[in-house]
């Protein structure tokens, strides 16, 4: 058996498309555009080229995009006080705050400032709870992005049994919420889990998002299951040069597995993709307008 491949890359393009779509609607029919505040403290080069890319694409589907870069020694009411203008600020639809924070913020603090109905990231504390409750809340883009291919690959996911690795706050547990909301058997695992090649063998879908490379081989997957692996990991490739490999040992996965995402290009693409959708749903609900269909869940 091998594989297909669920091509990330392609279907984040066809959802931006669809928010693009819905930009233009909302703009032509009640003259709003939706906007997206990007808040970066400090200078980490990766989250610099992460906002770039966001600030990027957020033009491209004709919305609003506004940027706050602040020095890394910025204190915490400085912050705070920010945050508080983006929340009474009404072009402001979606405020994401991006992380890793410099260490003398606290980010829970943070996060937790943010107007629940614009945390576009769906990290605050109201929205996780609103989640676990099966609640209409944000929903986080990287799991939000993973249910979306796996709905599209499979349509209904009622009754599949559901391996999710991984226990974090910003995927392995609201994965496991979704998955929940989508009727599936759900065992959320992770790398002290007892017998876990074991558990991973049982399961129809896996979603691997633990932070260790290549730590799920092959054979611990059930022939024809579907495996969405959400690590970025970084190793060595000899000669000095290094490579992205995901969670999943991807070459022995996909002789075996019946779909799988590939890395990099299967679940990255889409995490900025669902942020652009989050920050249009969070506009139609800040104007009781229509949900746009297909964005959310």
């Amino acid at each position: 058996m091998t594989a297909s491949i669920i091509d990330g890359k392609a279907f984040a393009a066809a959802l931006r498309g669809q928010v693009a779509g819905h930009v233009a609607a909302l703009t032509a029919a009640h003259g709003i555009v939706p906007g997206l505040a990007v808040v970066l403290v400090g200078d980490d080069p990766a989250s610099h080229v992460y906002v770039r890319s966001k600030g990027k694409m957020t033009v491209e589907v004709g919305m609003r995009s506004f940027e706050h870069r602040l020095p890394v020694d910025t204190d915490e009411a400085t912050l705070l006080a920010l945050i508080h203008q983006l929340n009474n600020d009404a072009q402001v639809h979606g405020i994401l705050v991006q992380l890793p924070l410099p260490d003398h913020l606290n980010a829970d603090l943070v996060i937790n400032a943010i107007d629940p109905a614009k945390d576009v990231d769906g990290f605050h504390i109201s929205n996780v709870g609103l989640l676990a409750t099966g609640q209409k809340a944000m929903v986080p883009c990287t799991p939000l992005g993973c249910l979306l291919m796996l709905r599209a690959h499979h349509g209904s996911l009622a009754g599949m049994e559901a391996v999710v690795i991984g226990r974090s706050n910003i995927v392995g547990k609201p994965m496991a919420q979704l998955l929940l909301g989508d009727s599936c058997t759900v065992t959320l695992a992770h790398s002290r889990t007892r017998n876990l090649a074991e558990v991973v063998r049982r399961a129809d879908i896996v979603v691997a998002a633990v932070g260790r490379a290549q730590m799920v081989p092959g054979d611990w997957i059930k022939p024809g299951a579907t495996v969405i692996d959400v690590g970025i990991n970084r190793v060595d490739a000899g000669e000095g040069k290094t490579r992205l490999v995901g969670d999943v040992d991807f070459d022995s996965a996909s002789g075996v597995a019946g779909a799988i995402t590939p890395v990099p290009g299967g679940v990255g693409p889409m995490t900025i993709a669902c942020l652009l959708a989050n920050t249009v749903t969070a506009c139609c609900r800040a104007n009781a307008l229509p949900e746009p269909e297909g964005l959310t869940v």
